[in-house]
This record gives structure tokens, C-alpha cells and sequence, in this order.
């Protein structure tokens, strides 16, 4: 078995309206499931992605209105990585966040900045055989867009503690890393791949909050998720139930150094229950929560796709 790198990424919003204008009209990322925390019914789980919906490019964020800002620390990813095409795509960003009032920093081979809430980013040139996964958008050429996560960077005060479940029982390859890293690993299947950094932690105590990572996802086959459970759980992890979110099947566990891990299944999908050009126009509830719409809805924030206004036009 093999898990197929990034499946989503999952943070924490404050303000789902600002989330959406940020993550689907700035960086060109289609919304392509509104619906809920299915542990929180009251909280929005908001998903952007490429034009399909594909697991590896689809990071979302549950809606906690006024929640305070969070702060990165030991046991939690602090910082997403993208894959652009060149150092073109890297000039285009850097002067189109400038235009919507971001900052950034770039070197030769990457762009870093932070969303509205705090969280980093980072865009790489990556050269790879991986289906690039984009979406549309009017201002930004398919050339020029995201092409899916490349890795995730997360702070740990001790990352051995991590390497025997990462190596042994996931799969992750140990690979070279700069000066900044204390570790690196890839974790390649058949279709795709990507990394996961360790950083050193920082003193300060860890905030979850607004502009936070609250999870990572890695994608596995769906036939395949029972195994990986047994195998999770004989590795010691405290390992869930496997968890039905209809669109896909998860098992959660914290890793050695804290990192909220997910095994998430691709598939059945973000189109199980509505067709691809319909996707992230209107609330989707899954089966066990559709006869309570009229009291979830009305709970929820107000939201305006960028993309509603594209198709008028």
C-alpha cells in the first residue's frame, strides 16, 4: 500500500466571508464545497481546490466567527507550500498579491506571504511528473495558477520521536533538507506525491485559532482504508473509528510530534451529490443533516462566491 501524498489541509477561519474572497478570488482556487463541520453543525466547512475538486489540491477551513487569532507552535503546521510552473508564475504573484495589498518576499525559486488571518504560504517552481491540478479563474492564466500542494512544514521540538510511525508504518522516505529543516520527508504513491518539513519550534506556547492549521489529510485508496487503520492503530497510535464524511472516509491520529494526521480516501468525492459545475454555489448538507437545513442554514454566515459574478458576466 501506498498513501498518495496531500489529500487537504485543513484551517481555521474567523471570517468565512474574507476567507472565500481571499482563498477563491485572490488566489484563484475554486470553492468547490460549501458545507459543514460535521462534528460542529452550527460551524461552516468551506473546501477550495482545483476545477474538479481533486484530492491534493483542496485545503478548507472551519468557520469560527470572532475566534481569536491563532499562533503556530511545537505540533502544528505553520506553513502550506504550492507548486507553480516557473519563476514567471512567481512574478505574476508577487505583483498581483502586491495589487490586493499583500506582502511578499521572493527569491529566486519562491514566494512567501500570509493570508488575511496570518497563515503562510509559499509558492515553489517544482518540476514534477504529477498532473497539475487548476482551477479557472478569468484573471489568472492556467499557466500561471497553483498547481496543488508540494508539502507542509510543521514545528517540532523532537522530530525523531516521529520518524519510526512516519518511516515504518506510512511510508514517508527520508530525504535531504536544507538549513532550516531539522527533517524532511516524501511520501510518494502511484499518482502523486509530496513532502512533509520539519521545522525547530518555536518557544512560544501553541495557539489554535484564527489563521491556524487545524489538520493534515494523506491521501490513501479507498479499498485500502481498513488496512491502514489496522496498521495505524498495531504502531500504537491512538488511532478513530473510520469516520463516513460522505465525500470521503477518514481516520484520525495525532503523530509523535503532534501533527493532527488524517488518512483521507479519494474518493467518492466532492460530485456524489451535486454535478462538477454546480459545485460550491450553494450549502451542501450530506444525507443525516439534510432534514435539519432549515436550522442549520439560517446559522451560518451570509456568503458571496467571486465565481457567481464571473459566470454573469
Amino acid at each position: 500500500m501506498k498513501l498518495e501524498g496531500i489529500h487537504h489541509i485543513t484551517a481555521i477561519t474567523a471570517d468565512a466571508q474574507q476567507n472565500v474572497d481571499f482563498y477563491a478570488g485572490v488566489l484563484g482556487l475554486r470553492l468547490v464545497k460549501r458545507s459543514i463541520n460535521q462534528d460542529d453543525t452550527s460551524v461552516y466547512h468551506l473546501f477550495y481546490g482545483d476545477e474538479r475538486g481533486d484530492p491534493g489540491a483542496d485545503i478548507t477551513f472551519f468557520e469560527y466567527p470572532g475566534v481569536p487569532p491563532g499562533r503556530p507552535g511545537a505540533g502544528m503546521i505553520h506553513r502550506v507550500v504550492w507548486r507553480v510552473r516557473s519563476p514567471d508564475a512567481l512574478a505574476f504573484w508577487s505583483e498581483r498579491l502586491a495589487n490586493h495589498g499583500y506582502e511578499s518576499a521572493r527569491t529566486e525559486d519562491h514566494l512567501v506571504f500570509d493570508d488575511p488571518e496570518g497563515l503562510t504560504h509559499e509558492l515553489r517552481v517544482v518540476e514534477t511528473s504529477d498532473e497539475p491540478l487548476i482551477a479557472e479563474h478569468p484573471e489568472i492564466p492556467a499557466e500561471l495558477a497553483l498547481q496543488g500542494f508540494h508539502a507542509a512544514r510543521a514545528y517540532a521540538a523532537d522530530p525523531d520521536r516521529s520518524a519510526q510511525l512516519l518511516e515504518e508504518t506510512l511510508g514517508f522516505v527520508p530525504v535531504p533538507h536544507g538549513p532550516v529543516q531539522t527533517a524532511a520527508y516524501e511520501l510518494r504513491g502511484d499518482r502523486r506525491g509530496g513532502f512533509y518539513l520539519y521545522d525547530p519550534a518555536p518557544e512560544e506556547r501553541p495557539l489554535q485559532g484564527a489563521g491556524s492549521v487545524h489538520h493534515i489529510a494523506w491521501a490513501s485508496q479507498p479499498d485500502e482504508q481498513g488496512e491502514w487503520h489496522q496498521r495505524v492503530i498495531e504502531a500504537g497510535a491512538r488511532a478513530t473509528p473510520i469516520i463516513d464524511r460522505f465525500y470521503f472516509r477518514s481516520i484520525y491520529f495525532r503523530e509523535p510530534s503532534g501533527v493532527l494526521f488524517e488518512i483521507a480516501t479519494m474518493g467518492p468525492g466532492f460530485t456524489v451529490d451535486e454535478p462538477l459545475q454546480d459545485l460550491g454555489h450553494k450549502l451542501s448538507l450530506t444525507p443525516q443533516y439534510e432534514q435539519l437545513r432549515d436550522q442549520i442554514e439560517p446559522r451560518l454566515t451570509p456568503l458571496e462566491n467571486p465565481r457567481d459574478a464571473w459566470a454573469r458576466k
